[in-house]
């Protein structure tokens, strides 16, 4: 259960005992065990304190996201980290900002290219396979941290659930791109029309498919 989980993490890091949680919320220690363990359910009142306590939304801590204060993606209101000019990510080494650059600035024709091919499911299976390589390696930085508690699936299983959805995804981008009704309409892509569309992102469009293209072409030599 997604609640008990994470109420255990965020009890954890606080670096809060069971006894010291309980009685700041107002309960029995052995009744916050229960919770914790996913034996017994809370009712309302207990998750509003919870989250009031530890400044986390409902729907954070019932496990429906993993964004604390709850708040609903907006694309209009999403920081854009492309326009970082002052911040963190600027002090980055030379190296993690070459291949942060490249890689977005890829990833930014290839959802361009699914906008404007009027297909909403394009779209949508793109962000799901990008979200899962995303994910995994977001999670060996958190266990390499020693952060545990965070994710649902257990660590011996994350990484083979994560391939096994990252490839759906890729089967379902592949069976819209060859639906014969009503397929997506893509833009001609070629090198000229690549060059005049996105003058500033096709070099690394074009860098990453070369070394990526290269490395599969060795596996098979």
């Amino acid at each position: 259960m997604d609640f008990s989980r994470v109420l255990a993490f965020l009890r954890k890091e606080r670096g809060l005992s069971q006894r010291g949680a309980a009685e700041a919320l107002g309960i029995s220690q052995a009744l916050l065990s229960h919770y914790e363990t996913g034996a017994r359910e809370p009712g309302l009142p207990f998750l509003v304190r919870a989250c009031d306590f530890y400044g986390v939304s409902a729907d954070y801590l019932l496990g429906r996201t993993l964004v604390r204060d709850g708040a609903a993606l907006n694309a209009d209101e999403l920081y854009d980290a492309q326009e970082d000019k002052q911040n963190r990510l600027g002090r980055s080494s030379v190296s993690s900002l070459l291949g942060r650059k490249m890689v977005v600035n890829a990833i930014c024709v290839l959802f361009d290219l699914a906008g404007r091919s009027g297909s909403t499911a394009l779209a949508a299976e793109l962000t799901n396979y990008f979200g899962g390589a995303v994910y995994k390696m977001f999670r060996h930085f958190c266990t390499q941290s020693g952060v545990s508690g965070l994710f649902p699936a257990p660590d011996c299983a994350y990484g083979p659930a994560s391939d096994a959805d990252m490839a759906e995804s890729e089967a379902r981008l592949l069976a819209v791109l060859h639906q014969k009704n009503n397929p997506p309409n893509l833009p001609g892509i070629s090198n000229d029309t690549l060059t005049e569309e996105y003058p500033q992102l096709v070099r690394s469009l074009l860098t990453i498919t070369h070394q990526a293209g290269s490395r599969a072409a060795k596996k098979f030599l």
